[in-house]
């Protein structure tokens, strides 16, 4: 009888976030393949999870995937996770979810965290619709990506490092202007947690006086939505006028 594959996400920063369900499954099921054995390690030590692990990641995916193929059609059961957050979100399990499905295995994920969902939340732009962009490329196809970004009529989102945020929000305003809404979240759910929102000018403006650090998501609105703001200061000007 064939075994399963688990997908299992992990908390993006406080460990209060690991749910009794996923702590359960990575304790019963043969292997853990982590993306990081030595990050995950901590994870599985502090809820006392003795399950064996072995790496998956970007690098060595497409090498072990048949392998790990033929052992859970043998009859184990594997739990997938990435450093952080849910597997196959900016994080290697795409290609062993598909491989899984196109031999008739069985795949059950679990529901959980991932950074963008309370970014784009926090962020105060709208988010009953949003474009999840993910990693921007560093060069080749960078322009026409932010291109493509700059005419969506919704939201979009980007993970950032650090490093790279000044110059990301700079590439992005000279497509979509000084004054476009956006919000940038780093460290969710840490410790030192914080939410910056302004214009894409004063968002740069800030991080040029506070060098940013951490896990960074960017979250950046519509032109529709800048132009509604300037609504609602206009009109909140001319009723000021009229008070006075």
């Amino acid at each position: 009888m064939p075994g399963k594959l688990f997908i299992v996400p992990t908390p993006v920063g406080n460990l209060g976030d690991f749910t009794p369900r996923a702590a359960e499954v990575l304790q019963n099921v043969d292997l853990i393949l982590a993306e990081d054995t030595r990050t995950s390690g901590n994870l599985l030590r502090h809820f006392k999870i003795s399950t064996p692990t072995s790496s998956f990641h970007k690098f060595n995916e497409h090498e072990i995937v048949n392998s790990i193929l033929r052992r859970i059609e043998n009859g184990e059961t594997m739990a997938l996770i990435s450093d952080a957050g849910t597997p196959g979100i900016s994080d290697p399990g795409f290609l062993l979810a598909r491989e899984c499905r196109k031999a008739g295995i069985e795949v059950e994920t679990l529901p959980g965290p991932t950074a963008f969902v309370p970014a784009l939340v926090n962020s105060g732009l709208p988010c009953d619709r949003f474009f999840f962009e993910g990693f921007l490329p560093t060069k080749k196809g960078r322009a026409t990506r932010l291109e493509f970004l700059s005419k969506l009529p919704v939201t979009f989102i980007i993970y950032e490092s650090p490093l790279r945020l000044i110059k990301t929000l700079e590439d992005i305003t000279a497509v979509c202007g000084l004054t476009r809404p956006a919000s940038v979240s780093r460290e969710i759910s840490k410790l030192h947690e914080t939410v910056v929102n302004g214009t894409l000018a004063e968002l740069i403006e800030f991080f040029k006086a506070h060098t940013p650090k951490g896990e960074i998501v960017l979250v950046v609105g519509t032109s529709q939505e800048n132009s509604n703001e300037k609504k609602v200061h206009k009109n909140k000007y001319r009723e000021k006028q009229e008070e006075l």
